[in-house]
């Protein structure tokens, strides 16, 4: 008996949508025009279907192609794996290269024509906040052992209110995979090495860094739409795994439509 993998058909959403186009690709996909509208509607490549059979998958991409479409199969195996990326906690720009280190000292070089694409993104977290503020409370038993005159007594009362913080990564990629060869976290980062650039707001040596990055990388394709609110990946138990399907399909459609020598 056959292995059984379920293979997935991803779309890079079209500029314009009109209606010939959509009636055409619900008919490919067997869909009702209303649903097929809304998995056309987008900035990002997103799943649109799903199939047991990867026949079945590479046509219905041929199909699409022949629409005038952006278009891959994908094996669900190829876009869940991941490996743990070489998270950076400070780096060195150096000529025509630049050395990352992470926070266990591990160091990691690459040069200025080994970035395929850079993925700039945003995600949202919740953090809890504890703040602490004295109240006057009243006291029923000292006033009962004063024969009735009203004690009172101060007392620190605790307030717990969640604060939605906003966190930046960037992520490098070569061409050899779609797992990012370089990951940076905005509040992550020891920023010294920036040395006189430097300044008080994380956010503004994170934007420091990927300009200087974008400087040494000139070959690199830049993908900033991860940053833009719609598209902003809320924090939760599975926020990590929306955002790598996100990285790892605009990898993808990048990679098909590039030409060979981009980021070589």
């Amino acid at each position: 008996m056959a292995d059984y993998e379920v293979m997935h058909i991803a779309i890079a959403p079209p500029a314009n949508l009109d209606v010939n186009l959509v009636k055409s690709v619900a008919s490919v996909l067997g869909k009702s025009h209303y649903d097929t509208r809304l998995l056309l509607t987008g900035e990002i490549p997103k799943i649109i279907a799903h199939y047991d059979s990867i026949q079945m998958a590479e046509s219905i991409v041929h199909n699409l192609h022949g629409l005038g479409l952006v278009a891959i199969a994908c094996r669900d195996s190829e876009l869940r794996q991941s490996r743990q990326g070489f998270k950076v906690q400070t780096l060195e720009f150096r000529e025509k290269e630049v050395l990352f280190r992470d926070s266990a000292g591990r160091e990691k070089s690459i040069g200025e024509n080994n970035v395929f694409l850079i993925i700039e993104g945003r995600i949202q977290t919740s953090v809890e906040v504890e703040t602490t503020k004295p109240k006057t409370k009243f006291s029923l038993t000292g006033t009962l052992l004063t024969g009735g005159i009203p004690i009172w007594r101060k007392v620190d009362e605790k307030t717990t209110t969640r604060s939605i913080q906003d966190e930046y990564f960037a992520r490098l990629y070569d061409r050899k995979s779609p797992e990012p060869g370089i990951e940076i976290l905005q509040t992550h980062m020891n920023y010294s090495f920036l040395a006189g650039k430097t300044a008080a707001s994380s956010l503004t040596n994170f934007g420091t860094v990927i300009l200087k990055l974008r400087e040494v990388f000139p070959q690199a394709i830049f993908d900033n739409r991860l940053v833009k609110p719609s598209l902003v990946t809320a924090y939760s138990s599975r926020f990590s795994e929306a955002v790598d399907l996100n990285c790892k399909l605009i990898y993808l459609f990048h990679l098909v439509t590039s030409g060979p020598d981009a980021g070589t």
